[in-house]
């Protein structure tokens, strides 16, 4: 049944809240953002493109905040929920807690995080996220749909006791809605039912039922049909044969596909051979349509994020370009300063030395200037051709010390080869996670490391260590989000939280420096971004084999 609605609610909240509730602090929506909301919904591909403008182009947090909530919010009603997550993560950390104008977005990606957990049947995680959406929840109404979808978790996670209490405790304040009261009627009864097989959930069934049929609430009634074809499974087939078409026939006309499918999913077991057949026939062909469908839309969705990517890149590139002949004048002096020093001095050891000392002094001289001058200097042009920025001071002293400690690199032994590694690292992420902080692992699959060499997989495991540590020591993170992915003959890691990120004056310690050392080891680089309000997101890339 589909379970985005919700998350549709919450959006919309959002957006009016934000708008309107909070006029002394209220966001004023730019074109592109109501270009976005437009399209939503008819052209969702055009929204996303407008959301995701907004996002990487506005100067307002909120703002970006809320087209980032839009932006996933699509992904996931396209069933992209891995997607989904990461862009409310990336929402999250434009939000700041404290901050009353910023309560309505919070508690709307929460409560999406929720959902998307819900589909992802990661009940537990969806717990803890509809846990903090009702902390967040200021309207007690809405705190009764919040903890329906609470209840709704415990009841899939099979905590049957914790959903009746739930659901038993909202019962009588849910009658204010007439959708909301007959979804707690129903959900009561299938939770009594489940925990007790002999429970008669029928006469709450049938009554949620009739409810729905006079509001002429086809998603209730979808969700209803659905129920009472599980109820007569076993007890009365024929009964819930008839049921099963009623679902399939109103979620054919609401052209939800991920009902239709487990409409027909029953219709196959439940039918005669005659129509089973054709019924299963229909399945695979709308289940492939379907995933064609969500593979397309992912597919678009990364591509409008690539080309926004690249159109700032090269917006960077030009500017780099402009500032190009600055840069140029700025290394011919500095070789031309150096190339002088260096000159006075040799004069200054040919003047000072005598005849019977000179040539071996100045061989010796001539060797140190060339260690420190020439060296140093091409380091210094190097810096200067990647556009770092130059302190004339320190910069020698600067370069002589990072020499000095690159020579001190050690290497550690190898450790013993590890045959279940993807279960390893599951177990090193998941040790960091407890009641405040929630650790998500996506892409760590057996077949990923099989392809990675014995020493890489080493460091490695120090490496995530240090990251976590690092994480729990001073971040203050909530969510931390952790990918492996192949990227042609690379793995990509990329580490997001959503604490209070790197100062922008950091020096790193031993920890981080250590770590790096160890990238480095494996022929890796790092990617730290720092030009985010809130969180920290690192991005580690080596070779694979």
């Amino acid at each position: 049944m589909k379970l985005s609605s919700l998350f549709l609610l919450a959006a919309f909240l959002t957006f009016a809240a934000c708008s309107k509730q909070h006029k002394a602090t209220a966001v004023v929506f730019s074109g592109d953002f109501k270009k976005g909301t437009s399209f939503l919904d008819r052209q969702n591909d055009s929204a996303y493109y407008y959301f995701n403008k907004v996002a990487t182009s506005s100067k307002d947090s909120l703002q970006i905040a809320v087209a980032y909530n839009y932006m996933a919010r699509i992904q996931s009603d396209g069933g992209d929920y891995y997607g989904g997550q990461e862009t409310l993560l990336e929402s999250l950390r434009y939000l700041h807690e404290n901050k009353d104008s910023d309560q309505y977005c919070l508690s709307s990606d929460v409560d999406a995080l929720g959902s998307t957990s819900l589909n992802l049947k990661n009940y537990a995680a969806a717990i803890t996220y509809y846990g903090r959406a009702i902390a967040l929840m200021k309207n007690e109404k809405y705190r009764d749909i919040e903890l329906n979808n609470k209840g709704f978790a415990y009841q899939k996670e099979g905590q049957y006791t914790q959903a009746i209490a739930i659901y038993e405790s909202i019962l009588p304040s849910s009658k204010w809605s007439k959708t909301l009261y007959p979804r707690v009627i129903t959900n009561l009864a299938m939770a009594r039912w489940l925990s007790d097989p002999g429970y008669r959930a029928a006469p709450e069934l049938l009554m949620a039922l009739q409810m729905r049929k006079a509001e002429h609430d086809n998603w209730g009634l979808n969700s209803s049909y659905a129920h009472l074809s599980d109820y007569y499974l076993t007890s009365r087939p024929d009964s819930a044969l008839l049921y099963s078409r009623s679902m399939y026939a109103i979620a054919s006309w609401l052209q939800s596909p991920d009902d239709e499918l487990e409409a027909l999913q029953k219709l196959v077991v439940l039918s005669p051979a005659t129509e089973s057949k054709g019924y299963f026939i229909r399945f695979q062909h709308l289940n492939d349509s379907l995933q064609a469908a969500r593979n397309a839309a992912k597919n678009q969705f990364a591509l409008i994020r690539y080309e926004a990517e690249k159109n700032k890149t090269d917006n960077l590139r030009l500017q780099q370009e402009n500032d190009q002949r600055k840069l140029q004048i700025l290394r011919q002096r500095i070789i031309f300063y150096s190339s002088v020093f260096g000159l006075l001095i040799v004069i200054g050891v040919l003047f000072w030395a005598n005849k019977t000392r000179l040539r071996r002094y100045q061989l010796r001289t001539s060797r140190k200037v060339h260690d420190i001058v020439a060296n140093g200097l091409y380091e210094l042009i190097t810096e200067i051709d990647h556009g770092g920025q130059i302190e004339k001071g320190k910069l020698l002293d600067q370069l002589e010390d990072l020499y000095e400690r690159s020579r001190d690199i050690s290497y550690d032994i190898p450790e013993t080869p590890d045959l279940n590694y993807s279960q390893t690292i599951s177990r090193l992420l998941k040790s960091y996670s407890g009641p405040s902080t929630m650790v998500l692992i996506q892409g760590n699959g057996q077949d990923l490391w099989e392809k990675i060499a014995d020493h890489p997989k080493s460091e490695l495991k120090h490496i995530l260590r240090e990251l976590m540590t690092n994480m729990q020591k001073h971040s203050d993170a909530r969510n931390v989000l952790v990918q492996f992915e192949q990227r042609g003959d690379q793995l990509k890691i990329r580490y997001t939280d959503d604490g209070v990120g790197f100062p922008q004056d950091l020096h790193f310690g031993n920890g981080l420096t250590n770590t790096e050392n160890r990238i480095k080891s494996i022929g890796g680089r790092t990617i730290f971004d720092k030009n985010t309000p809130k969180g920290l997101r690192i991005e580690i890339y080596f070779p694979i084999g």
